[in-house]
């Protein structure tokens, strides 16, 4: 079974189909939630099921459903593929026991996944996955087998298993968190792109759009990555171009991603889009309350916060740790440099539908472009950041000796500029003389490493990256603590 292939990352297990992910492991991580669910959750309130449109995401979400109502509780399974927010905000509207989503996100066709929702429509925390780890150990010494049970029982429990739409409940709660008529007034152009994801008619539903790409199921998305980049949305910017569109659209495999794009086709970073929007809703909608970011996200955040009189709070990376801070206090927006975002009175999960629309309202109220409104983030903030991240396909041995020799020996220089603090929150976060910064750490759903950089100029920029590529791909020792 590759059972010490199960581990949950930071947004739940992902694995290969058919290689660790198969439907053995589907039957032992469903029985160990079923078990976690018992401890917690009364009986009567039911767990809800869901899937993106990965192959067999369907099949395995209906095996794990016939698990789970093998323990005796009621199971809600989507009539369809369902973005991630959607059924995080149907394990809280529906006051269930939360939810099981089958995606593994942005991750290449060949993944699935497999994450649990509690009913405070926020990620599963450590502690959650933790115990639910426990279970998956405990059961699989036990030998748990679903197929123990007799075919009589299967139909017995199968009697159980229903079938709903968490759409609409959603649909409506987005109408009382956006400006639906300031987006309408506007008559603004919009082209969105759904890259065949379980965002597929949401977007196009919810406000007019003139072009839309991307509504057809397939489980290869389009033969790439399942992450809304230049490269995937090459058709949306050639029609942004043509037809002359105020702004492009689009989410990643479970839409709980954005991206969005300017008139002439520019892909804005999340790092801009969270400032952006930030401002915005300060400002417009007179919304208060902490920024929170991973640490991996721009500082152009802190020195918002700091120029708005708000507080900045710095997570480790993981949207399950922005959502505890969100569960905790007021906070005006979370989000992180990969395109995770929420708001204040919306549940704590990322919502890459709920930001796209919010980046049309914010166009819409004030009646400038993307571009007017970074260039008002630069000049209010008086500064500018340069960013970037390398993946680095590097072997767990190399990856674990970088980061160990980082955390035993810390070094004093990075690309010839003084370290002046290391923060060690998540990985290994160099911050330097002039503030320019960079953070190395292992992805936790992905075999990568992880380089991000932080500059405040492009010549700065350029040169962390090659002292980076240098340092890390050039088989020179792990950061010695003088240079």
């Amino acid at each position: 079974m590759n059972l010490h292939k199960i581990n949950f990352g930071t947004d739940g297990w992902r694995a290969i189909i058919a290689q660790d992910f198969t439907f053995d492991n589907v039957a032992l991580v469903s029985a160990a939630i079923a078990k976690y669910l018992d401890d917690v959750y009364p009986i009567e309130k039911p767990a809800l099921i869901s899937y993106d449109p990965r192959f067999l995401a369907d099949k395995f979400a209906l095996h794990a459903a016939r698990v789970i109502n093998s323990f005796g509780r009621a199971v809600l399974i989507v009539d369809r593929d369902t973005p991630t927010p959607v059924i995080a905000h149907a394990a809280k509207n529906l006051n269930s026991a939360g939810a099981l989503q089958f995606t593994a996100s942005h991750n290449p066709s060949e993944y699935c996944g497999l994450k649990y929702i509690p009913d405070f429509a926020g990620p599963a925390d450590n502690r959650i996955t933790d115990q639910i780890k426990s279970y998956v150990d405990k059961l699989a010494k036990e030998n748990y087998s679903f197929e123990a049970y007799s075919p009589e029982k299967c139909l017995e429990i199968n009697t159980q298993i229903k079938y709903f739409s968490p759409r609409e409940a959603y649909l409506k709660e987005l109408e009382k968190l956006i400006d639906l008529n300031a987006i309408e007034k506007a008559k603004l152009r919009i082209g969105v792109d759904s890259i065949c994801g379980a965002g597929r008619g949401y977007l196009n539903k919810i406000i007019d759009c003139k072009v839309v790409l991307g509504q057809e199921r397939d489980p290869l998305f389009r033969g790439m990555l399942p992450e809304p980049t230049t490269k995937t949305l090459a058709e949306l910017i050639q029609l942004i171009k043509e037809q002359k569109l105020d702004i492009g659209l689009s989410n990643d495999g479970d839409a709980d991603r954005f991206a969005i794009l300017d008139s002439t086709g520019l892909l804005y970073t999340p790092n801009q889009i969270l400032a952006i929007l930030a401002k915005y809703l300060y400002e417009k909608r007179e919304l208060k309350g902490s920024i929170v970011r991973t640490v991996a996200t721009s500082h152009i955040l802190d020195k918002l916060a700091e120029k708005l009189g708000l507080e900045i709070v710095e997570t480790p990376v993981g949207f399950k740790y922005v959502s505890e801070v969100m569960r905790n206090q007021d906070v005006l927006i979370g989000g992180e440099e990969s395109g995770g975002l929420s708001i204040i009175g919306h549940i704590p999960e990322k919502d890459g539908i709920l930001a796209c629309l919010l980046a049309c309202e914010a166009i819409a109220v004030t009646g400038k472009s993307l571009s007017e409104l970074w260039q008002e983030i630069i000049d209010f903030t008086e500064i500018e950041p340069f960013c970037k991240r390398l993946d680095l396909h590097l072997t767990q041995e190399i990856k674990e000796k970088i980061v160990n020799d980082l955390k035993t020996k810390t070094p004093t220089e990075f690309a010839d500029k003084k370290v002046i603090h290391v923060n060690k929150k998540d990985g290994i976060k160099l911050i330097l003389e002039d503030n320019t910064w960079v953070l190395i750490r292992p992805s936790g759903t992905e075999p990568l490493l992880r380089i991000y950089l932080e500059a405040y100029s492009q010549n700065d920029l350029n040169r962390l990256e090659i002292y980076a590529e240098k340092v890390f791909c050039g088989g020179e020792k792990a950061l010695a603590g003088a240079h």
